[in-house]
């Protein structure tokens, strides 16, 4: 029986060093991640960086419209025209059951920030009459056998699921315009003016305004065509106002991204379809002939007339005027090509699509029915200094907090107080990295009371070093000694540490829950803090401790240790010893 306990004990030493290493491990890739993907600071929230807060209320004339999927909808078409802006880090979250709180980073416009976010998505289907890969020269050859470049995904708009590819690709990075007048393509049966442009380049056609003059018309066209030219959809800033304006009822531009992910500039014609006509849109995958994931599109009664016209012109076309661009917001998200007229109401998008993309597209496709719209509430502008000035307070607040446990520590517990500040110390480097590393992850941004959280969080590491220690002391004051003390004491401690960290866990999961905007942040990092905290505790403190306690400065009591069996009034004696009895009077015995 003895081999089996030396054994076990053996074993038993061994694990105070594996859950260090563990930990180490641990810090070690977490680091690594944070530099290799260059986000080495958490990111900031708009009361720290300082920036513009917009909140918004949802309004429609059917109350049952303002629901959890059509507001979490609208943040996706905000979060889609914000950093159509070119913002970056912005917040776009549902606050209550019709509120949308938008927050902006510094350096952006807020009054186009507004403009943009405060309106109802527009999304169109309009044909194509040219496009090229955007910084690549334009060409317009009137041949009809000019090539084109594939749409950006692949796609086919069939009545069923086959695809089968349309033109002829080109290595080059361009697509010329297949010489049809802008007007032309939208109009059954051409007119002399349309006759007449039909020769030229497709910026010489008629205006579409069936009211306006031929010269007038040439004239709108000829500069259309030369903004195409000039057009660079490389630029964020040309693309932000590219298209948003445009009537539905007018030719336009627009920029997109094709399948090698290069921006590409459009001519369209006039929106044909509207996405309200889309009454519903979802992403499934073929299984019968394999052909992947696709996008199947069921129209309103009106938009199945209007699908089946558009398509029918479109499927007499060569490439490109063969296609037809889904525009959101100005931005074309897909540009498939046409094989038959679509009459029953029905149609799909099939192509080289992965489940993700598939997804996105039918997300798209739906936000034209979205049933909201929004007035806005309030809007609050943070300045930057104002938000430097209160993380400097919050990190003050931070510093001195952290320094009166430390010194409570160091006087109290004095030689203890070492494996208490390492551990603070390895739970502030996890709490950094990981919050750093959630920035560009899930998009966590650390504001004030975010902050706070974290100075809370602080008390709380404290309090279960304090558990521990106490239940060691207390095991020496019976009298023995410190590594029996060390192990008896941690079940104990453990079952303290976890019910106040359960505690603690639950009170900020219910807070993140039932609370919107700020206080959200002062939940999650409160919930994040106490979880490192059962890891440090589990993993680092108590492996130390039981590794420090076979020195002999901790071992034998040293008056510096914290752990003096006389400072701490230890019952005597402190080892067992014999019990010296009278001696016998012989005159007694």
């Amino acid at each position: 029986m003895a081999a089996p306990k030396k054994g076990r004990s053996g074993s038993a030493q061994s694990k105070p060093w594996r859950s260090l290493a563990l930990i180490l491990i641990a810090i070690v890739a977490l680091t690594g991640g944070m530099f290799a993907s260059g986000h080495t600071a958490p990111r900031l929230g708009i009361d720290l960086a300082g920036g513009t807060s917009i909140t918004l209320k949802a309004k429609s004339g059917q109350e049952s419209a303002i629901n959890k999927t059509n507001l979490d909808t609208a943040v996706d078409i905000m979060e889609r025209r914000v950093n159509g802006l070119g913002v970056s880090e912005a917040e776009v979250q549902t606050q209550g059951d019709r509120n949308i709180i938008v927050n902006i980073p510094k350096g952006t416009n807020s009054q186009q920030a507004r403009e943009q976010v405060g309106t109802t998505a527009k999304l169109y289907f309009r044909p194509v009459l040219a496009t090229e890969v955007t910084g690549s020269p334009a060409t317009a050859d009137p041949s009809p056998s000019a090539s084109g470049s594939p749409s950006k995904d692949s796609g086919t708009t069939t009545p069923s699921g086959s695809a089968t590819p349309s033109g002829s690709a080109t290595p080059s990075s361009s697509a010329t315009s297949q010489g049809r007048a802008v007007t032309d393509a939208l109009k059954d049966s051409p007119s002399p003016s349309d006759s007449a442009s039909a020769s030229a380049s497709a910026g010489e056609s008629a205006s579409p305004s069936a009211s306006s003059s031929a010269n007038d018309g040439s004239d709108a066209a000829s500069k259309l065509q030369a903004q195409y030219a000039t057009l660079n959809c490389a630029d964020k800033a040309v693309r932000a106002r590219t298209g948003d304006r445009a009537k539905p009822t007018e030719p336009t531009l627009a920029c997109g991204k094709d399948s090698r992910g290069q921006w590409q500039k459009y001519i369209l014609g006039a929106a044909e379809v509207a996405g309200t006509d889309v009454k519903k849109a979802q992403a499934v995958y073929d299984t019968q002939g394999a052909g992947g994931w696709k996008v199947t599109m069921n129209f309103t009664s009106a938009g199945s007339k209007k699908f089946a016209d558009i398509t029918g012109k479109l499927a007499q076309n060569q490439s490109p005027q063969n296609q037809f661009a889904i525009v959101l917001d100005g931005e074309v998200v897909s540009d498939p090509y046409v094989q038959q007229a679509l009459t029953g109401g029905n149609a799909e998008i099939s192509g080289s699509f992965d489940q993700t993309e598939a997804k996105n597209l039918a997300n798209v496709l739906s936000y034209g029915a979205l049933p909201l719209s929004f007035e806005e509430q309030s809007v609050t502008t943070v300045t930057a200094a104002l938000g430097g000035e209160q993380l400097h307070a919050g990190l003050i607040a931070g510093a001195i907090g952290l320094a009166l446990v430390v010194l409570y520590l160091v006087v109290y517990y004095r030689g203890l107080s070492l494996i208490a500040i390492a551990s603070l110390l390895v739970s502030a480097i996890l709490t950094y990295v990981v919050m750093s590393l959630l920035g560009p992850t899930i998009g966590f941004a650390l504001n004030l009371p975010a902050v706070c959280g974290a100075i809370v969080a602080i008390g709380i590491t404290a309090d279960s070093f304090i558990v521990f220690f106490e239940r060691i002391r207390d095991e020496i004051r019976e009298g023995r000694s410190l590594r029996p003390s060390v192990e008896r004491a941690w079940p104990r401690a453990r079952r303290t540490i976890l019910v106040s960290d359960f505690v603690s866990f639950l009170a900020a999961a219910v807070l993140f829950v039932v609370t919107v905007g700020k206080v959200q942040g002062f939940a999650f990092t409160l919930g994040l803090t106490t979880v490192f905290d059962v890891v440090v505790v589990f993993l680092f403190t108590k492996p130390l401790m039981t590794i420090l306690a076979r020195r002999k400065f901790f071992a034998d009591g040293h008056s510096w240790s914290g752990l003096d069996p006389k400072r701490l009034g230890a019952k005597p004696p402190l080892r067992r010893a014999r019990r010296v009895s009278a001696p016998v009077d012989p005159k007694e015995a």
